[in-house]
């Protein structure tokens, strides 16, 4: 199938699932579309049992879809950039230690928590997965998604330093994540032959160098921006900074996902005060606005759809919902850190842990790491169980902490829901 096929038959099931959602259950749109996709998922492996062509033509259809490269190649350089635009420089400064520590220290924890218990909750229900892949399904497993959370967080009116620190964590926990995730596969099939310093490099080479890179393309597009006004024009020099410079990151093996971040904190904040017009300004929000909307619509459906890629059985079924216990409680510890190290020079808000800890959705990415686990150095059935491990603590993530996310942060915070 020709990718205009395949692009075609998704945004038309987006737009259609967007529309029944919003007239009919009113759902935020991201968690509406994915339940909806879960729908469609189901019917058609039910109705395959009676026409056996469907459920082989929706199954071709799926799995011809490459989610991985279509995530962490195509969407997530655009999300990344659309979601640091809007996030305050100032702000931002203010939680840079909190930030800085969950996106770091934090997800390490989680890794090494959450790979340690699934790897006796995994032996426990009869599946032998190694302690490495264990921690790698650690890695994927802990980075948090902003996409869900922050339509909540704004209905919802948490103060600014809340929604700060749970979005400048999704951001740039994002791209650590990634370089974890890297290192520990690297690990694992490599049989323990990368020593540390050759991991410590990779990090350095990965973070820093997308840090850098992010910072110098910013920086180059805000002086262009800056010597004209027109706002087509300006937009194009944005679009160019995303896709260019995303696949520059590649180019150089530096971490694309922090490149992206930082320059879109750079436009955000530097351009948008000093390089752009009021108009360019209003323009450029209402462009990444809407692709930012468009792409997670065609995400949140593609994890929905993504059912049909999953080799099904009651061990793994059984891991990853226990799993999601230890995924929390993972999180839970995690959050604490950063509270307890600081909490003598700073004061934090009431009920910020449970915040955080119910706060931290999964997403797209760890559907994403999950299906680019090699294929060769793992056996198929340590595969499919991390991949069905990830999948169901991700529907858990979007589902039922997204949608529980109000009352939870309202009760924390001593509110009463409407």
């Amino acid at each position: 199938m020709h990718l205009l096929d395949t692009s075609a038959i998704l945004l038309t099931l987006a737009a259609v699932f967007g529309y029944i959602n919003h007239r009919v259950f009113k759902l935020p749109n991201s968690i509406g579309i994915l339940l909806l996709g879960l729908v469609l998922s189901a019917l058609l492996l039910l109705f395959g049992n009676f026409w056996p062509a469907l459920r082989d033509n929706a199954d071709s259809f799926v799995t011809q879809i490459d989610f991985n490269e279509t995530v962490m190649q195509v969407m997530l350089s655009f999300l990344l950039f659309a979601g640091a635009l809007h996030v305050n420089l100032n702000d931002l400064k203010n939680q840079k230690y909190v930030v800085a520590i969950l996106a770091s220290v934090g997800l390490l924890v989680s890794t090494l928590l959450v790979g340690s218990a699934a790897f006796f909750v995994f032996k426990w229900t009869g599946l032998n997965v190694p302690f490495l892949w264990c921690l790698v399904f650690g890695s994927l497993i802990s980075p948090t998604d902003p996409v869900a959370v922050l339509g909540i967080l704004k209905k919802v009116g948490v103060s600014k330093s809340i929604e700060t620190k749970i979005t400048g964590e999704s951001l740039f926990n994002d791209g650590v994540g990634v370089v974890v995730y890297i290192a520990l596969i690297g690990f694992a099939v490599g049989g323990g032959d990368r020593g540390a310093m050759d991991v410590g490099l990779l990090f350095i080479e990965e973070v820093g160098g997308g840090l850098l890179l992010g910072g110098l393309l910013g920086y180059i597009a805000y002086r262009m921006l800056k010597s004209i006004d027109n706002y087509q024009v300006e937009i194009l020099i944005t679009l160019a900074l995303v896709t260019g410079g995303y696949q520059l990151a590649s180019y150089f093996h530096f971490s694309g996902p922090l490149a992206m971040v930082v320059a879109g904190l750079m436009i955000g904040n530097h351009g948008r005060e000093l390089a752009m017009s009021e108009t360019t300004r209003h323009h450029l929000d209402l462009f990444w606005e809407l692709i930012d909307e468009m792409l997670n619509a065609v995400l949140f459906l593609l994890i929905g759809l993504e059912i049909f890629v999953l080799s099904w059985n009651s061990s793994a079924l059984v891991a990853g919902i226990i799993l999601i216990g230890v995924v929390l409680g993972s999180r839970m510890v995690a959050v604490s850190l950063p509270v307890i190290v600081l909490k003598r020079s700073r004061e934090f808000s009431p009920g910020i842990i449970r915040i955080l800890t119910w706060g931290g959705l999964r997403g797209g990415i760890s559907v994403a790491l999950a299906l680019a686990l090699p294929k060769e150095g793992i056996e198929d059935g340590v595969r499919q169980a991390i991949l069905m491990a990830t999948y169901i603590v991700v529907i858990f993530s979007i589902a039922v902490q997204g949608l529980t996310l109000k009352p939870v942060i309202l009760r924390a915070m001593g509110k009463t829901a409407n």
